[in-house]
């Protein structure tokens, strides 16, 4: 039975979390087009276990025509020795500051004044406002990159400088704050060793002192481990071939390396929540293979037991090993990958989608992937390159980003194509790619680099002009973000496929989300129009009133379909 259900126009169900043992704290995504201009709206709500008696958590500033997007983020799930009262930062008068607020009537206290540069504030394990990040506007009213830290020695009133970073599309540099630990006084956060992001510890007593916990001279160090509603932290993780995790709490490493052998077949163990004692632990078990199962464990009676599958509708479909690969680029580069077979495939000459994931600050890992499985389904090789430009790698591997070096990007995808062809794995003649925003970019402007390469081409919700991409965002706060990504010179010309229509050889189909913030639906319009133009076999579908991701069961099944039937026309298959 559902206990929330959204029906409003354009808003999404978030997450929900337990407040207390009867009340519960979501939150909602709302998207509205205010001519032309795409806007974001988060609320907060609390309610009953049985979703009534919902009250409203988010305060709405009064007077005619205010709006607020930002709704409010709850940053520790619960306060000592007050029941039902979580912390929360929350817009208020003179900027955004921190109150107390009770989830069962709405009432506040005040705990940190409002700043008008604060723009996020970190709790520690006691409720204790440590943390602030703050950041300012620049002469032409666009957020700046750099953003500055500030923290408070334990109870302490005033806020010290911890450290400044850069925080862009581009690049990422300095101290990144993203817990803090009263237990010993100190601050995780991220930071470059030698290029790669590692986890650096630095203590709130004044003295700044720095500990390198975990880096790698081969992939980033990228997320903290955290459990139960103090959200303890209990190691970190990072991606090679597979996601691995490190534990700083030995018991939960024993209890994660017990789990992933008594479930053999569902090996990755995410962890969900915790009861207070974490007596009992919710987490999630997955594979390439299975999209997983969410379990409850119990330490008492060391009893598991099963609580909800994840995409059930699967039943017992066969799916396909996703297998690390490597592969060799056009100037002797080596390039990481993953390659995913249909289930009893002796993977000789078999239709083949080379995959580019999308970022291009992202990179495709193991794990089960909806996406690549439904086409491994129906009889195809998928291909997924972690090509020059995808993060995770380190400074160098990301080197000037996928578009301002779109030709190194571009061509580690197509020299995949090419691989699999020598290795007989792909048929020539079968050979498709399909992407997703940037990698639908990169779809597109593989045809650009060699037409006569895939036989057919997918971009959803693509970049199709970079210049284009850049004058969209000019009227969003983080303009200066993506002028800076995107940069100035002749490779946007060369780069932006909608420009190169005339080169392109095989059919395209084109889908996109008209409620898209993140890559306006004006880029697949405008790959269209130019292709039809250039005489060239062009199909565009627009699903109305969804955003980037195209979250919507209905959406997301045409588009499998509309693209399974293309293919199999395209390719003959």
């Amino acid at each position: 039975m559902p206990v929330l259900e959204v029906a409003e126009e354009n808003t999404e169900l978030q997450w929900c979390f337990w407040a207390s043992d009867d009340r519960l704290v979501c939150k909602v995504r709302i998207v509205k087009d205010d001519s032309g201009l795409i806007l974001g709206y988060s609320r907060l709500f609390a309610m009953k276990a049985d979703g009534t008696e919902s009250i409203r958590l988010t305060e709405i500033p009064m007077g005619p025509g205010r709006q607020m997007q930002y709704g409010g983020e709850v940053i520790a799930r619960e306060v000592p020795g007050k029941d039902d009262v979580v912390l929360m930062s929350r817009p208020m008068s003179g900027g955004l500051g921190v109150e107390e607020v009770s989830v069962t009537q709405n009432r506040e206290r005040m705990v940190q004044r409002g700043n008008r540069n604060a723009i996020a504030y970190l709790a520690d394990e006691n409720a204790q406002v440590r943390l602030m990040m703050t950041a300012t506007n620049n002469a032409t009213g666009y957020t700046r990159d750099e953003v500055a830290y500030f923290y408070k020695d334990g109870d302490a009133t005033d806020w010290n400088p911890l450290s400044r970073a850069q925080l862009s599309l581009q690049s990422s540099e300095g101290f990144r704050p993203v817990a803090v630990q009263a237990s010993d006084n100190s601050v995780y956060g991220f930071e470059k060793v030698d290029g790669y992001d590692a986890l650096v510890k630095m203590t709130l007593d004044g003295s700044a002192e720095r500990e390198v916990v975990l880096s790698r001279n081969d992939v980033d160090v990228d997320s903290l481990i955290r459990i139960g509603r103090k959200d303890r932290i209990v190691g970190v993780s990072y991606a090679t071939e597979k996601r691995l995790v490190q534990y700083f709490d030995p018991q939960l490493d024993a209890l994660a390396n017990a789990l992933s052998k008594a479930l053999p077949d569902t090996p990755a163990i995410n962890w969900l929540d915790a009861d207070e004692g974490e007596n009992r632990l919710l987490f999630a078990a997955s594979s390439d293979t299975d999209p997983g199962m969410i379990y409850l464990y119990d330490k008492a009676s060391n009893q598991l037991s099963e609580v909800l599958p994840v995409r059930d509708y699967l039943g017992k479909v066969a799916m396909g090993d996703m297998q690390p690969i490597t592969y060799t680029a056009r100037d002797g580069t080596q390039i990481p990958g993953y390659l995913t077979l249909p289930h009893g495939s002796d993977g000789k000459s078999l239709p083949t989608i080379v995959m580019p994931h999308g970022g291009p600050g992202s990179r495709d890992e193991w794990g089960f992937d909806w996406l690549v499985q439904f086409f491994v389904a129906r009889g195809y090789a998928v291909a997924q390159p972690n090509f020059r430009g995808s993060a995770g790698y380190g400074d160098a591997w990301f080197g000037r980003n996928g578009y301002q070096a779109w030709e190194t990007a571009i061509g580690d995808v197509n020299d995949a194509a090419r691989w699999l062809v020598s290795q007989g794995i792909a048929n020539p003649e079968k050979l498709a790619i399909i992407g997703w925003s940037y990698g639908g970019y990169a779809a597109l402007q593989s045809q650009v680099v060699d037409p006569q390469l895939f036989k057919a081409v997918v971009a959803v919700a693509p970049v199709t002009d970079l210049n284009l991409l850049k004058e969209e965002n000019r009227k969003y706060a983080g303009f200066s973000q993506y002028k800076d990504m995107i940069g100035e010179g002749p490779h946007i010309e060369a780069g932006s496929p909608a420009r190169q229509a005339d080169r392109f050889q095989a059919p395209v189909l084109l889908f996109h989300g008209d409620l898209d913030q993140n890559v306006a639906d004006a880029q697949s319009g405008l790959m269209e129009r130019r292709l039809q133009s250039a005489g060239k076999s062009v199909r565009y579908i627009t699903f109305k009133d969804l955003e980037h991701d195209l979250d919507s069961h209905g959406a997301r099944s045409r588009l499998l379909l509309e693209t399974d039937a293309f293919l199999a026309e395209a390719l003959r298959k």
